[in-house]
């Protein structure tokens, strides 16, 4: 990793969200606060007859009113989430890129699969009418970095711009990788995750997942850290935030809402989940050492909370691991219960969340969970009144990657 520049440290000053339980960060905010469960009944045209029934669906959002057509006609829906959630970002960061200076903004996103649906659309073109019939944007639509190139095409930004692929754990990867672009010397970047995985052909490639919950029920299909975890159910959406550099973010007098702090990222394997007890602990105690802080000034955790039972118990003896004695009393949040894992943008979601929740100084709590089988301080029923100046958020994917990342309260 290249040192960083003397005094640069990268702020979060803007958040976008297009989220199953909201779009913007208010209406987010406000749903997860109150602990509202939006799973329900896939309606998406195709599938419904899959064993696949419960998942978190972004409805209400009209892309053809966030974006241009011909930005649409390219792009499949999991980016359509992503420009639309940059647009939130940058606009509540009131950042006016400099048009001389375009290289001076990067972007970097995460995703686990890319478009399937517009993938899906056009191979049946090409095998139901012919070659003739395939558009050209089937080249790039699908493509899991189709977000990042259309997010710096349509934005002008010019500066250092990438993709994370590293699955679930890919979100709070980004976030790394875009503080790191900004200590070396990028006054800004937009970043995050979005994702889209509720199409036929996407969601028959989930199916692989002994991970997935094929539940019936709503409200028993997703209910991490309890006796009755059966497996998770997958959401589409996400979170795109702005981050700068502080120093220059205070000039010009933008609110800085947080600072990351410190970051770990380990691997150890797909579905090895006793194993991921050793890595998350070591993502853990890395990113605490990054930033410097004890386990003791950490004020909540947004967990992982796979909800596979294997998952789940060693994902609290992680935490108990790296955090010692004080993991039994740190107050532990998992929101994604009532939304859905959106992938990628699972991790980004509950960091977005984590802002806010400092800001407000409220602890959200775990929707649908009531009885926790572990030794967890579980914030189940409602919101909770606290302090709150620290976090941490964890998230492994399904492949084996773990990532922690630290995130504390911007200071006046």
């Amino acid at each position: 990793m290249t040192s960083r520049q003397q005094g640069r440290r990268a702020v979060v000053t803007g958040l976008g969200v297009v989220a199953p339980n909201g779009v913007g960060a208010d209406a987010f905010w406000k749903a997860t606060r109150q602990g509202v469960s939006v799973l329900d009944r896939i309606s998406r045209e195709g599938c419904t007859g899959l064993p696949l029934r419960i998942a978190g669906q972004v409805n209400g959002f009209e892309p053809q009113s966030a974006i241009d057509n011909r930005f649409l006609v390219q792009t499949d829906r999991f980016t359509h989430y992503a420009m639309a959630a940059a647009d939130l970002a940058v606009a509540d960061a009131g950042f006016q890129p400099d048009p001389d200076q375009p290289y001076s903004v990067g972007v970097v996103t995460a995703a686990g699969s890319g478009g399937g649906e517009f993938g899906q659309r056009e191979l049946q073109q090409l095998w139901g009418q012919g070659p003739r019939f395939v558009g050209p944007y089937q080249s790039i639509a699908w493509f899991y970095a189709a977000s990042t190139g259309q997010i710096s095409i349509r934005g002008g930004y010019k500066g250092p711009c990438g993709v994370v692929a590293s699955d679930e754990a890919g979100g709070l990867d980004a976030l790394a990788h875009a503080a790191r672009t900004i200590e070396r010397g990028t006054d800004a970047v937009v970043v995050g995750a979005a994702e889209a995985p509720l199409a036929p052909y996407s969601m028959v490639c989930q199916l692989g997942y002994p991970e997935l919950s094929l539940a019936a029920q709503a409200e028993r299909a997703y209910l991490p850290f309890t006796a009755q975890a059966c497996g998770f159910s997958p959401a589409e959406g996400g979170a795109m935030l702005l981050l700068e550099d502080e120093q220059a973010a205070r000039l010009r007098g933008a609110r800085v809402r947080a600072r990351l702090a410190g970051h770990g990222a380990t691997f150890t394997g797909a579905s090895r989940w006793a194993e991921s007890r050793e890595g998350m602990a070591a993502a853990i105690r890395i990113a605490l050492d990054e930033a410097r802080i004890a386990p003791e000034e950490i004020d909540v955790v947004f967990a992982d909370a796979l909800g596979v039972p294997a998952a789940d118990r060693a994902e609290a003896l992680a935490l108990a691991d790296a955090l010692g004695p004080y993991a039994e009393r740190v107050p532990v949040t998992a929101p994604k219960s009532g939304t859905g894992r959106a992938y990628c943008g699972a991790p980004m979601l509950d960091v977005t969340a984590a802002v806010l929740a400092m800001e407000d100084g409220v602890l959200p709590p775990t929707p649908n969970v009531t009885e926790v089988c572990h030794d967890l301080a579980l914030v189940t029923d409602r919101a909770r009144p606290a302090e709150l100046n620290t976090a941490l958020v964890v998230s492994r994917g399904l492949m084996g990657s773990n990532s922690a990342l630290v995130v504390r309260r911007a200071r006046p």
